[in-house]
């Protein structure tokens, strides 16, 4: 496969994740401040399968995606507001969950052992950013950055990292048995 082809590959991939993770978005639970819902679900599984540059390429889609106003953030919101509001951390905290979690991956072994721990790093690192957002668009202390922003969301993350790294490991294979991706940890589109 020529190089146009494996690179239209790799944008159409980016785009079909940017959609997943708007679609995984709109499953939530309502918290006072900070929902849990499906997109640190989908950004686990995204980095899992299609791995660091393409992930990250595809977290920065669905933010710039909703920072246009399109409503494919949590709740159907769109518009440059969330992203600077005090959920904003969180997106931003995708892009290089995405990246940290895919490349962990490619430098170590594609099993579902170590995409449990590649997307628990992922979900410390988004959980991170949403906090220091959270803290300092609301103006609150750090315990209640950690309160409001990390301590709901480390048993469901875990939850969500388990299935990010089981299905993520899952479908990547059956990709790679179809010829969609190359196995080989070089982030690279089956060319």
């Amino acid at each position: 496969m020529t190089t146009s082809k494996s690179k239209l590959r790799g944008i159409i991939l980016c785009g079909i994740f940017a959609a997943v993770t708007a679609v995984l978005a709109q499953i939530e639970v309502p918290l006072p401040i900070v929902p849990i819902s499906g997109q640190t679900l989908a950004v686990g599984l995204t980095a899992t399968i299609i791995g660091s540059r393409y992930g990250a390429i595809a977290m920065t889609c669905y933010a710039l995606l909703g920072a246009v106003g399109l409503p494919v953030f949590a709740g159907f919101k769109g518009g440059l507001q969330v992203l600077i509001g005090p959920t904003g951390g969180y997106i931003f905290g995708f892009i290089v969950a995405a990246f940290v979690t895919g490349f962990i991956l490619e430098k170590t072994k594609h099993t579902i052992t170590m995409a449990l721990v590649a997307n628990t790093v992922g979900m410390i690192i988004t959980l991170i950013f949403g906090a220091i957002q959270l803290k300092f668009i609301l103006d609150l202390t750090w315990n209640q950055a950690l309160v409001a922003g990390i301590y709901p969301f480390i048993v469901v993350g875990l939850i969500k990292a388990y299935l990010a790294s089981w299905l993520g490991i899952t479908v990547r294979k059956r990709l790679i048995q179809a010829n969609l991706i190359d196995p080989r940890p070089t982030n690279k589109i089956a060319a």
